[in-house]
């Protein structure tokens, strides 16, 4: 289950970014999508994810508020908006298909992962 992630940069803190994902050989109407980053040092968690038909989307505490997850399946592509990002947010995203959209994203346990996208949040 292949994906690109692209729309990393680097971001002023308060700035705002918005991530892509897209699925090479699947199809994000059959399966559940998910955010994770991963800073340096720590280990990759789970930021948000939407079900496969749009209708359920969850977030980690840190970013409920400030992040949308969005998805398009035209574009067989899922989105991430990052608003008023924080130091704290500087990592490297990863986007993942998983078998579903659950508080602890356990439906990406055995998930394969993107070469990811750079996010550096600094003045």
């Amino acid at each position: 289950l292949k994906v690109v992630e692209s729309g990393g940069g680097l971001v002023q803190p308060g700035g705002s970014v918005k991530l892509s994902c897209v699925g090479i050989d699947f199809s994000f109407s059959s399966l559940h999508g998910g955010w994770f980053r991963q800073a340096p040092g720590k280990a990759r968690e789970g930021i948000s994810c939407v079900s496969r038909d749009g209708g359920v989307s969850k977030y980690e505490k840190s970013v409920k508020g400030r992040f949308t997850i969005s998805k398009d399946d035209a574009n067989n592509a899922i989105y991430l908006e990052m608003n008023n990002l924080k130091p704290e947010d500087t990592a490297t995203y990863y986007c993942a298909a998983g078998s579903r959209c659950d508080p602890r994203f356990t439906g990406f346990d055995n998930a394969e992962w993107g070469p990811g996208t750079q996010v550096t949040v600094s003045s």
